[in-house]
């Protein structure tokens, strides 16, 4: 079961790059992501009508769901949407967000008393070498503006501490009160930046409506979802070394519907990416965990 919801956060999120992409050229980035979980929420309605889910019982996990959620989803996606739409090239995005493992290795090993193995340290540094190679022909240098950068790298930091936040803080949260908790308090956060900002400003079309769609449903729903069972269930760092795969599912996929060859080197790097997180997720001890 771990496996299958390994995988399938993998093909989501990297099938999420391309969905972003296009819904971006309809919509400036906090206006999409307003409309994105306001569209979520709206989901979301029958299912928690339907089904009852656990709410918070304190004030205090209220408040580490609704931190979790905007960590996650406003700060994460705020960033790395506003980067993009900046001009910052795929590769370099991608490059940087993939930091995440090497970020949440150092951070669970010097805070949170999760020792690392030797081999598994060094699956991050390598994983971390092969997504370089896989993105190495979109990184474009002249396109990193001091905006960019910094969007990204705040994305960077908000999926890296959300993870560990929600691990730490609301670990048997029910997902489904979990995601309407931080759907809702993002979008609070978001729809005064897109009216102030950006003036709301929306180009309709149906390929937005799919984009948000796609992204709502199978990412931020299922997707996230099954992150957060996956962390419950395993060391933070072997699931945050998933996060090497979606750039490599991304240039599969790339290659399967735009026709676009990958590069020897890219090629390369997909083997040494897969070898990394082989290295950093394979454990005697946890034998479900072993095929992400």
């Amino acid at each position: 079961m771990n496996a299958l919801l390994a995988w399938y956060f993998v093909a989501v999120w990297g099938a999420g790059y391309v969905a972003t992409k296009i819904g971006l050229q309809y919509a400036p980035p906090f206006t999409f992501l307003s409309l994105r979980f306001a569209f979520g929420l709206l989901c979301l309605l029958p299912v928690v009508l339907l089904w009852k889910p656990q709410w918070p019982r304190s004030g205090a996990e209220w408040f580490h769901l609704a931190v979790a959620g905007l960590l996650m989803h406003a700060v994460q996606l705020g960033g790395s949407h506003y980067a993009q739409y900046l001009g910052m090239s795929a590769g370099v995005a991608a490059l940087i967000i993939a930091c995440q493992p090497l970020v949440t290795a150092v951070i669970v090993s010097g805070w949170m008393s999760e020792k690392l193995a030797p081999r598994q340290w060094l699956g991050v540094i390598l994983g971390l070498a092969g997504v370089a190679l896989v993105v190495w022909h979109k990184i474009d240098i002249r396109e990193v503006a001091a905006g960019s950068l910094a969007g990204t790298l705040v994305a960077l930091a908000g999926v890296s501490a959300a993870t560990l936040y929600q691990r730490k803080f609301s670990p048997k949260a029910d997902l489904k009160a979990a995601s309407v908790v931080q759907f809702a308090a993002s979008l609070v956060v978001l729809v005064p930046l897109a009216v102030t900002v950006e003036h709301f400003q929306i180009n309709w079309s149906w390929k937005l409506l799919a984009a948000i769609a796609f992204l709502v449903i199978f990412a931020s729903i299922l997707g996230v979802s099954a992150l957060h069972l996956l962390m419950r269930q395993g060391e933070a760092t072997r699931v945050a070394s998933m996060m090497y795969l979606p750039p490599v599912f991304a240039v599969v996929l790339e290659a399967a519907f735009f026709g676009v060859v990958p590069s020897g080197l890219a090629v390369a790097g997909i083997a040494v990416t897969c070898a990394g997180v082989a290295m950093t997720v394979w454990s005697r001890r946890r034998p479900a965990l072993t095929a992400p």
